[in-house]
């Protein structure tokens, strides 16, 4: 596991999966994609390292999710469904964490997350990815 940031405690919503992650760049990764599944699924992800998350239950009852290219891997968990997260297909060395599975953390904690163009994907035909907006969120 990377030892260059702290390690942080994860689980999906019944428990059934645990892990302990380590961040790549603590919350300075914090994004959300435009593809067609990340659009339905919601999440807001950081990025670890394929190193970086050590599991502490579950791992072998994960669920995959592939589509299109089958680069992108979408792991869940098969109880209560909620995704835990998902190995890039931008980056394949990375993983994407859903913050929200992280323990104390909400995806409501920041006031503004980058949308990447995931329906133009950088592995497509881009340089690097572009951003399609930002989310916004006020308590006000």
């Amino acid at each position: 596991m990377a030892q260059d940031s702290q390690k942080h405690l994860g689980s999906c919503h019944c428990g059934r999966v645990q892990f302990e992650v380590r961040l790549t760049d603590e919350f300075n990764t914090i994004r959300r994609c435009s593809c067609s599944y990340c659009r339905m699924r919601g999440a807001v992800a950081v990025s670890a390292e394929l190193d970086g998350i050590n599991f502490l239950k579950g791992e072998d009852t994960l669920t995959l999710y592939e589509f299109n290219t089958k680069t992108a891997k979408h792991y869940f968990c098969p109880v209560c469904g909620i995704y835990t997260h998902h190995q890039r297909r931008s980056n394949p060395t990375q993983f994407g964490i859903n913050v929200a599975c992280l323990e104390g953390v909400s995806p409501f904690d920041f006031a503004e997350v980058v949308v990447y163009d995931g329906v133009n994907h950088p592995s497509d035909a881009w340089s690097g990815p572009l951003v399609a907006g930002i989310l916004r969120f006020s308590s006000t």
